[in-house]
């Protein structure tokens, strides 16, 4: 009996272990077709000089990426772009996310 019990509990275990394996790798697969649309989207909106200053920005900063291309897909999901973002806008964006750097100077007296 407690063999019997014990073989029931190993095999649903092993259910249980391929069920949350299936759930991951269906999760990557999402995740992988997201990323996709977000690169085909960005590919439509922004021109070669601005793709490769947003995938420079990437490297160094991703949250600054993440959120200029978030930004970027709403702009085109509402409407907001009427021609592709070229570098120039891509820099005036970038100002206007990334806050100034303020020097502090302390003056012993």
């Amino acid at each position: 009996m407690d063999e019997e019990l014990e073989s029931l509990r190993r095999k649903r275990l092993q259910e249980l272990q391929q069920q949350t394996a299936l759930q991951e790798n269906m999760q990557e697969e999402q995740q992988k077709q997201f990323e996709e649309q977000k690169k085909m989207v960005l590919r439509g909106i922004l021109t070669n000089d601005a793709r490769q200053r947003l995938g420079r920005i990437k490297v160094a900063r991703p949250d600054v990426a993440q959120a200029i291309e978030n930004q970027l897909i709403m702009f085109a999901q509402s409407g907001q772009l009427k021609n592709k973002i070229d570098d120039k806008q891509l820099q005036m964006l970038l100002k206007k996310i990334i806050p100034k750097k303020r020097d502090i100077k302390i003056k012993r007296g």
